[in-house]
């Protein structure tokens, strides 16, 4: 019986090669699922008046991120050289998790982003802004919570609500790292494109799970029941 391990090989180079390749794949699944927000935005012009189309754009994100962190774990258990397959099946399992609270998440998202926008349109609109820009940046952070939560774990979903806001605090060393990633994030579109975001979605995956994987351990140790 030929088991994953035998299909890669003992070697190192063999090992090196199949990392390599699995990684290609993690980069090349995460551009072809953040394609079509690219597509949408490029055809979208740079005005606040269509922050909500921008924002809804962005609805394959977060369940493509939790097909890339749970490949990610398992490949570590799993070594084989059928990376997409992983994906793939982190994609099925975490799809109807991950949607259930990215949807309430965009559209939070973008009612903060509008409040932010047209802040000067309204009466304590100098207040309303620093108060709308602090909320995004949290909600920012605790999405990151709750992709990890919802990728690895099948809890109640509002259970996942609060798991994700324990660990906003508890693991805030994750958090600190969560908002680090969002401001390399967000700088690269920026100073770069969203185009050089999707070349770089495997290293930006590679980066979460890192982060994430304090988290996961916590989780495991604190809300779950080991056998």
């Amino acid at each position: 019986m030929t088991t994953h391990a035998d299909e890669i090989g003992p070697g190192a180079l063999s090992r090196l090669t199949a990392a390599v390749y699995r990684y290609l794949v993690l980069g090349v699944f995460l551009a072809v699922a953040g394609l079509p927000t690219l597509l949408f935005w490029t055809l979208l012009a740079p005005e606040p008046s269509n922050v909500v189309l921008f924002t809804a754009a962005l609805l394959p994100a977060a369940p493509a991120l939790s097909a890339a962190l749970y490949a990610q774990r398992a490949w570590a258990r799993e070594p084989d050289l059928s990376p997409a397959r992983l994906l793939l099946r982190g994609l099925r399992l975490n799809l109807r998790d991950t949607i259930a609270w990215w949807v309430p998440v965009l559209a939070l998202t973008t009612v903060l982003a509008v409040n932010l926008l047209f802040a000067e349109g309204v009466a304590g609109g100098a207040v309303l802004r620093p108060v709308c820009a602090v909320l995004l940046v949290a909600l920012a952070v605790w999405s990151g919570h709750l992709l990890v939560v919802t990728s690895f774990f099948s809890f109640r979903f509002r259970d996942v609500l609060r798991v994700a806001a324990a660990e906003f605090f508890l693991s805030w060393k994750s958090s600190l790292g969560l908002l680090a990633l969002f401001v390399v994030v967000i700088a690269t579109v920026v100073l770069g494109s969203e185009a050089l975001l999707l070349l770089l979605g495997g290293a930006f995956s590679v980066s979460l799970w890192l982060v994430a994987r304090p988290v996961v351990t916590d989780i495991t140790d604190r809300f779950t029941v080991r056998n």
